[in-house]
């Protein structure tokens, strides 16, 4: 099931994520040990596969 930038950003805060900033419709997230993700927010647009997939790994959910 697709995910849209807005559920990914919320399963992002879920997971201990802090949004530091936001840049147009980027919002950069940012955890202890990782390197900050920058998560496109563009409606309720699903995310492409694979760029669902890199945001999921990324995030440490994969």
């Amino acid at each position: 099931m697709p995910l849209t930038g807005k559920k990914l950003l919320k399963l992002a805060k879920k997971n201990g994520w802090k949004e530091v900033r936001q840049d147009g419709s980027h919002h950069i997230m940012y955890k202890e040990g990782f390197q900050p993700v920058s998560i496109p927010v563009h409606s309720n647009k699903d995310l492409r596969v694979g760029i669902e997939q890199a945001l999921l790994k990324e995030l440490g959910l994969k």
